[in-house]
């Protein structure tokens, strides 16, 4: 086993001794050593739970026969961070959590990982980790929050976000709104929607590194734990088996992942992680991918924000396994999994319990899956968008500038009721180096939505956008405004031109006008000029690469 260099022979009798000092006995050094990689966290809502979730799996490693080490990453929790200087760190943290990880799991020579992350960036940090280690790896994550219930209607956490809006639209009183914040978050768990924590929940367990129904099993329910009992005595198996995770984490485990996050009209930010972790894997994964993908892919569920299931409604209509043997004809069934067993074989007997949230495949909501990659002349190397939100009336849209360098002005400036129907809101200046740490825009896509904008504005930005986005929201633009992007040209009144169908942005200019413009720019000087903030800006890469920090910088 890879753990016996520090623990067999005569020359490691100083490392039993550190050993010993944690209580093993001698008959323990026989055994595998499993890092229970835990999440924890008291200040974020979808980790407040998971000392449960890891005293279950540490169970289940003991009684397979394994030694379990639990350890901490760091989590950030997006919604507490959103709309202020904490939202820079939220993308960085992703990197900060590959990094300890495969630290971690190095430095003490562990033999395989059960991994227990829950919210936007640790799931893909963790995953990124688990790549690079090429481990026998398995993910549980803590699963998602219940829905609440407001008004007669079920809510979710974007509910509170779009309330905000509605409060300045004179349609919600502020008494209201705390009444609704306060039933919003029922439960702990990651947020109560297909957001990007629960999106990349789905992706992991469609990824094959997930037991079957772990993705969708609520928080709260004795279901979460069984599946993490049942996840640390499986790691003992396939650390005896031998099976890494890069014999799981394949080209065909990645197209698989994608269908199932187009099928579901999943978060945008997958995008970003998707691509992360394939680098990681060594597969080739691009943005042409996914487009391509999503025109073969038809949307099968409609999950809040864009619809009125909960995640909770998705586990009872039978949950990732009931989604994949919808779509089995688009995917690569022999994919190998930790189970054991092929995807075809973990889905066999799976069935949709609801053709209400899970539509059959001959009767889709859209023909097309919930991702769309856009090129054009404000975004040559890419720019994406979540079909799934788009109203019909908006696949199309033509409109005037309004340019922001800040996303903080751009929401100052919709909740001022400044911005009129038919224009573009271009926010800048908020990408992976720009921002720095290409910061996630919840509130003026919810407020766009609150003040009843939703099918009259579109918004354009170099940034990224919240899971529970909803409207013609475009963002990832490449490249960005700091690496002198045809976005940092734009200027107020420009006609930007949208056609979804077609997968174009592009600004109408005369001829030559955007290549003069961008021969007078000059690069502004950092936002954050000290600390992590700063050498992340330095060495991170496009979002059309996944915003990764590159080797060498």
């Amino acid at each position: 086993m890879r753990s016996d260099v520090v623990k067999l022979g005569l020359e490691r009798a100083p490392h039993r001794a550190l050993f010993y000092a944690l209580g093993l006995r001698g008959s323990d050094f026989e055994k595998p050593f499993i890092g229970v990689v835990n999440s924890y966290s008291s200040i974020v809502p979808g980790h407040v739970h998971l000392r449960r979730i890891a005293e279950a799996v540490i169970q289940g490693v003991r009684e397979a026969g394994g030694v379990p080490f639990e350890f901490n990453t760091i989590a950030v929790c997006d919604g507490i961070a959103m709309g202020h200087r904490g939202m820079h760190y939220s993308l960085p943290s992703r990197e900060l959590i590959a990094d300890s990880v495969e630290t971690m799991a190095e430095a003490h020579a562990l033999d395989g990982l059960v991994l227990i992350p829950n919210c936007d960036k640790v799931t893909p940090g963790m995953l990124m980790a688990a790549a690079r280690l090429d481990l026998p790896t398995i993910v549980v994550t803590g699963g998602p929050m219940l829905c609440g219930w407001y008004g007669g209607r079920k809510v979710a956490y974007s509910h509170v976000y779009e309330g905000v809006g509605r409060v300045r639209a004179g349609e919600l009183s502020e008494r209201e709104l705390e009444e609704l914040a306060m039933a919003a978050c029922p439960t702990p768990g990651s947020c109560n929607g297909l957001y990007t924590a629960n999106t990349m929940a789905c992706i992991t367990e469609a990824l094959g590194l997930m037991l079957p129904g772990g993705a969708t099993a609520p928080a709260v329910s004795s279901k979460r734990i069984r599946i993490a009992y049942e996840t640390g005595w499986r790691i003992v198996d396939l650390v005896r088996m031998k099976v890494t995770a890069l014999k799981i984490l394949t080209r065909k485990a990645f197209e698989n992942a994608i269908r199932v996050d187009l099928a579901l009209g999943g978060s945008t930010n997958t995008v970003l992680h998707l691509m992360a972790i394939a680098r990681e894997a060594g597969v080739d994964l691009r943005l042409e991918d996914f487009d391509r993908l999503s025109r073969e892919t038809p949307q099968i569920a409609e999950l809040i924000p864009s619809g009125v299931y909960g995640m909770d409604d998705l586990d009872r209509a039978g949950g990732i396994p009931a989604v994949m043997k919808t779509i089995e004809p688009l995917l690569h069934l022999d994919a190998p999994t930790v189970t054991g067993r092929s995807l075809g074989e973990n889905i066999a007997s799976a069935k949709r319990l609801d053709e209400k949230v899970i539509r059959p495949l001959d009767n889709p909501i859209r023909r097309s899956g919930g991702i769309a990659v856009l090129k054009g002349s404000l975004a040559p190397d890419g720019a994406v968008l979540k079909t799934a939100g788009v109203p019909p009336s908006m696949m199309r849209f033509r409109g005037r500038a309004r340019v922001f360098d800040r996303e903080d002005d751009a929401v100052k400036a919709l909740l001022d009721r400044r911005i009129r129907e038919g224009e573009v809101v271009v926010i800048r200046y908020e990408g992976p180096r720009g921002g720095p740490g290409m910061r996630e825009m919840l509130a003026p896509t919810a407020a766009l939505v609150g003040l009843g904008l939703i099918e009259k504005v579109a918004l354009v930005t170099d940034g990224r956008f919240s899971g529970a986005t909803r409207g013609l929201c475009i963002g990832h633009v490449s490249p960005e405004a700091a690496e002198g992007g045809p976005i940092a040209a734009i200027r107020d009144g420009d006609v930007i031109v949208i056609d979804v169908e077609a997968r174009r942005i592009d600004v109408e200019l005369g001829e030559g006008e955007l290549e003069r413009r961008l021969e007078d720019w000059k690069p502004p000087k950092p936002r954050i000029r000290r600390g992590w903030l700063l050498r992340y800006s330095l060495g991170v890469s496009s979002a059309n690469t996944g915003a990764v920090i590159e080797a060498g910088k």
